[in-house]
């Protein structure tokens, strides 16, 4: 009797590990690694975090300054110069530009130059023009970005502020780019230096 029993499981292990050889082969197994667009994006498994001694305004951006400027707003039109650092929250706080110094990956650097803007041009992320008109000149603002006032296309080449050196360029990129369940929130803060009126 276990004879023949023996003999009846050998065919039914072999169409098994044949029928599973074919799934490999058609790629039927692969699809848990595929790439989904569907998920693209999406954020799933995160939640917007909401940080209690900051000021959240309509679009979803929270600030807060640390050092309140002295004087008028800029307004549309006006070129800002501002210096600015920028964090990735979501992946270790890792910093990828910093104030007053280029920074590399040994974080030394010599003096940069400062980033201008036009403020309602539409040349930097929705974030810095929302968080740019409330300031004054010397002030300094702590924003927190959620992806969807972030870069567009998860992409810093297509608008500023861009990092400034390689390696900050590569750890925005793997954030931006990563299409697992990175949170992609960022956090600047960024001193307003000057306005140059419309001439």
């Amino acid at each position: 009797m276990m004879e023949r029993r023996r003999l009846m499981l050998i065919p039914a292990i072999t169409i098994g590990i044949a029928s599973c050889q074919y799934m490999l082969e058609k790629g039927v197994a692969k699809a848990e690694f595929a790439d989904m667009p569907a998920l693209r994006g999406k954020d799933y498994g995160k939640t917007k975090m909401r940080y209690p001694d900051y000021t959240e305004t309509e679009s979803g951006l929270q600030y807060k300054d640390l050092r309140v400027g002295v004087g008028p707003s800029p307004k549309k039109g006006e070129t800002v110069v501002v210096d600015w650092d920028g964090y990735t929250i979501g992946y270790y706080g890792r910093i990828f530009e910093a104030r007053n110094k280029t920074k590399g990956g040994s974080f030394e650097g010599g003096d940069k130059d400062f980033f201008k803007f036009k403020v309602g041009s539409g040349q930097v992320i929705p974030a810095f023009e929302e968080a740019i008109l409330g300031m004054a000149p010397g002030g300094v603002r702590r924003i927190i970005v959620p992806p969807d006032l972030g870069y567009p296309d998860n992409d810093y080449n297509k608008l500023g502020p861009k990092p400034m050196t390689f390696s900050g360029q590569r750890a925005l990129d793997f954030v931006l780019r990563n299409q697992g369940l990175i949170d992609k929130t960022l956090l600047f803060d960024i001193e307003l230096l000057k306005i140059i009126p419309n001439q």
